[in-house]
């Protein structure tokens, strides 16, 4: 029977992958291969230990920044957004508190609604992307958004959520939100290539995003100049299963808060996976997800404690990673 190695290797080189696929069992690396180019232009290769951007996978590390400032004391998952945010953001509901924010629950208006996106590859930024340079300048794209539910009616995922929940650290903390997630998370999780850079300034062993598997344009028009709570964060396969190693060791935050953020709040059958505070959970496992998808970038994490087995695909093409992630998931039996 082909190999789990052989039967990627081949997938990817048939389907124009670009990027790192790793696979760890009890912590030790089954399968760990880079295959396409970090920057097509000058013909500089992908590594295993290439810089990718992983889009709303950030959306993993801001909860666990919020959940780190909470057991601080300096937030609580009940304190409402308001008291942070005070006259900005008028179209919030007063009782949206911080944990709506963390699981999809808010009812908010989004400013970045991905339900109404036809392509991934579109040009979604209301403001020129230049002008989003730290997490305070989002306050001019998240305004104008009405609440279209009630607080803890439905699930409805939601990126200004998270955004709000960076400027709501930035305020109770006077950090910016990168330096944050760098102290509170990367940090304590030892996670030296994972961090938030100008989209203007990626360094040599960072990918460039492609909008597709041929030609050379980039995704440099399409995401904010530096990302936010919501997205943004570049990092490596190595460091994302360190993040899970660091998490599920209770390096980042404690027992207590690992439980909360994967105890499921929500079904969502659209996904075919439920939520909890930060993190996507497998609809009927304990198996824990992060992912995200953008112009330039496609990710995906899974944690499956009961198998022992880690599993990761970051890509620097716009949907390069999911005939991967999909072939993984049926070789393993997900």
């Amino acid at each position: 029977m082909q190999s789990v190695a052989e039967t990627l290797s081949e997938l990817a080189l048939a389907t124009g992958f670009s990027g790192v696929v790793r696979i760890d069992l009890a912590g030790e690396p089954l399968f760990t291969e880079a295959f396409g180019f970090a920057d097509l232009r000058h013909g500089i290769l992908n590594a295993v230990d290439t810089r990718f951007g992983v889009a709303s996978g950030t959306k993993g590390l801001t909860a666990l920044a919020v959940m780190s400032v909470i057991e601080s004391g300096l937030l609580s998952l009940g304190t409402p957004a308001r008291s942070v945010l005070g006259d900005d953001l008028s179209l919030i509901d007063d009782s949206v508190s911080v944990e709506h924010l963390l699981a999809h629950r808010s009812g908010i208006g989004d400013y970045l609604d991905e339900s109404e996106l036809s392509d991934v590859n579109d040009y979604v930024m209301a403001v020129p992307v230049h002008q989003l340079a730290s997490t305070a300048d989002y306050v001019q794209v998240l305004g104008g958004h009405p609440q279209v539910s009630s607080p803890g009616k439905r699930f409805a995922y939601n990126n200004s959520g998270f955004v709000i929940l960076a400027l709501i650290l930035d305020r109770v903390t006077g950090q910016r939100f990168e330096d944050i997630v760098h102290e509170r998370v990367c940090v304590p999780a030892e996670l030296t290539s994972t961090s938030f850079v100008r989209s203007d300034a990626l360094a040599g062993d960072m990918a460039q995003g492609y909008l597709g598997a041929e030609g050379l344009r980039t995704n440099a028009l399409h995401l904010p100049l530096l990302g936010s709570g919501d997205g943004g964060i570049f990092s490596t396969a190595i460091d994302t299963h360190k993040l899970r190693s660091a998490l599920f060791e209770n390096r980042i935050v404690s027992a207590e808060s690992v439980r909360l953020m994967t105890r499921p709040r929500s079904d969502v059958p659209d996904e075919q996976m439920r939520y909890g505070l930060g993190l996507w959970i497998h609809a009927s496992t304990s198996a824990v997800m992060l992912e995200g998808s953008d112009a330039g970038v496609s990710f995906r994490t899974v944690h499956d404690p009961a198998a022992a087995v880690t599993r990761t695909v970051l890509a620097n093409t716009s949907a390069g990673a999911w005939p991967i992630t999909r072939e993984i998931d049926r070789l393993l039996g997900m």
